[in-house]
């Protein structure tokens, strides 16, 4: 591919090298192989453990007794538009003419998607006071409104720079939960959230927020004026750190030719490579112990007790795993071992760890062995809870074998699968358990150093999606998700969560279900 001066210029402004470019459209041409399916996790075949209530306190206990040996922190991605979540109301601001037909449809509707049953409830919405005080400065009334059906009017102070601007709000702006002291946004639910898990021996608690260029100033005006508040409500103080997607995590766009896309202007267009670009975010953070938890999933504080105790679970576990690893490694490191050593940590790491051993692995001499254990053992780790199914299955956890043959327990989407092989169709059908996306990871190594997290991306494992721009059809490329091929060669344990730890806010309706209400 040639590309022009100027392209190699935008190339670089970017921090990105052509040779980069190159493969990502050679990455075009030949497209992303499925992931392959080896059975999925559950707790029958040991990809999913279930502990029993003395074993979960033991672990929690062990998380209470141990935190302040380490450096936690709560990392956030945030930076999701809220406009999504708006989709069906700015369908309805768009099309609806007010007609006695619409609206008496609309009153009628109970349909818990539809911008009817939004109207229907809509002072059960932790942002109702709010938007009334915007519709209150120019002297409109909403219960008048309401009554005169002038749902758009409403509409256009909820969505639009007129009033509130949700539509183009990030979503952790958006007031989730009603209390009697006042309503909170989605950002401060993680702030007390971080109190009870994320606090330091000082009594600070540390929580990343990823957000977006355009939001970043109204955010952290936001959580400044926020975090008195909370710091006077827990006794806690709060270190609150931002970062954005970098630049060089995007991925060059293409035409339905495998062709660089160009903007009207001629210039290359490059879109952001999707959520597995903020490994490079995480990567930057200097903290051994992260809990990762997407913006919207989130409860008030009436149903927090149980989330509160599996994040103690999942970092208890976390700690006793890492802490015999890192003494393994040790040893490992040292090279002089018995072979009652070799046999125990065999053991170890392939039934605490999951780790597989191939059959090659039995002919291999010691030092080879203690070779292949050394770089099996030194490696990120992930403790991933795990909710059961009760709809139909989808991604989740699964043990796969990857393009070398090998075995490992992953987190995968339902993009990645091939449906249309019945065999894998079939291992589908017998997940039991789906990805809330609830984890904490060990980022250091048994020395104490960061690893290099993008060493151990499995870049096969990307994704194409087709968008369109200016009429024009093209083809996007969005990087290993962060969840999954991103983290495809770290440790990886599967822990089961009650379902009350998945709670996520796709649309605004979803704020009316029981779980995010005040009682």
């Amino acid at each position: 591919m040639q590309f022009t001066d100027k392209d190699l210029q935008q190339i670089q402004q970017k921090g990105i090298d052509a040779a980069t470019v190159e493969k990502q459209i050679e990455q075009f041409k030949k497209g992303f192989p499925y992931v392959q399916l080896y059975r999925p996790a559950t707790p029958e075949n040991g990809g999913i453990r279930v502990f029993e209530d003395s074993e979960k306190n033991k672990l929690a206990q062990y998380f209470d007794d141990n935190k302040h040996d380490y450096q936690l922190l709560k990392f956030v991605p945030a930076s999701g538009a809220a406009s999504r979540m708006f989709k069906n109301l700015l369908v309805f601001f768009d099309s609806f003419k007010g007609t006695p037909e619409e609206i008496e449809k609309l009153q009628r509707d109970t349909d818990f998607n539809s911008a009817g049953y939004f109207f229907q409830h809509l002072k059960e919405f932790a942002f109702f006071k709010a938007l009334e005080a915007v519709l209150k400065i120019d002297n409109l009334d909403i219960d008048i409104l309401l009554q005169n059906n002038d749902y758009i009017t409403i509409l256009k102070y909820l969505l639009t720079g007129k009033g509130l601007n949700y539509a183009n709000e990030p979503k952790a702006l958006i007031y989730f939960h009603d209390y009697p002291e006042g309503p909170r946004r989605a950002f401060e639910e993680h702030l007390v959230e971080a109190t009870k898990y994320a606090t330091d021996k000082d009594n600070i608690a540390k929580v990343h927020f990823t957000v977006s260029p355009e939001h970043r100033l109204e955010f952290e005006t936001a959580v400044n004026n926020a975090k008195d508040k909370y710091e006077k409500y827990s006794d806690i103080h709060f270190n609150v750190s931002f970062s954005q997607q970098k630049p060089s995590t995007d991925t060059l766009a293409v035409d339905m030719d495998n062709k660089p896309f160009r903007n009207a202007d001629g210039s290359l267009l490059f879109r952001p490579g999707g959520h597995g670009a903020l490994i490079e975010n995480l990567n930057d953070l200097e903290e051994e112990i992260v809990f990762i938890k997407n913006i919207d999933n989130i409860v008030p504080d009436r149903l927090r007790g149980e989330t509160y105790l599996y994040k103690r679970i999942i970092g208890g576990l976390l700690f006793k795993l890492q802490e015999q690893t890192f003494e393994w490694l040790e040893k490992l490191e040292d090279g002089n071992l018995s072979d009652t050593e070799m046999v125990n940590i065999e053991t170890f790491a392939g039934k605490e760890l999951n780790i597989f051993f191939p059959d090659a692995y039995r002919g291999y001499e010691k030092i080879e062995q203690i070779d292949w254990l050394y770089n099996k053992l030194n490696r990120p780790m992930r403790v991933a809870g795990m909710v059961k199914n009760e709809g139909e299955p989808g991604g989740g956890p699964f043990w796969i074998k990857n393009q070398k043959g090998e075995i490992s327990l992953q987190i995968v989407e339902s993009s990645q699968i091939n449906l249309k092989d019945a065999g894998q169709k079939d291992i589908v059908a017998a997940s039991t358990h789906f990805n809330p996306v609830d984890l904490v990871c060990g980022l250091h190594n048994f020395k104490g150093e960061p690893f290099h997290l993008p060493d151990f991306v499995d870049p096969d494992t990307g994704f194409i999606s087709q968008k369109s721009k200016d009429g024009k059809d093209l083809k996007a490329l969005e990087l290993p998700g962060l969840w999954n091929g991103a983290m495809a060669e770290w440790i990886t344990v599967f822990v089961e969560v009650p379902l009350i730890t998945f709670n996520p806010v796709k649309i605004i309706n979803d704020l009316l279900r029981p779980q995010h209400q005040p009682s």
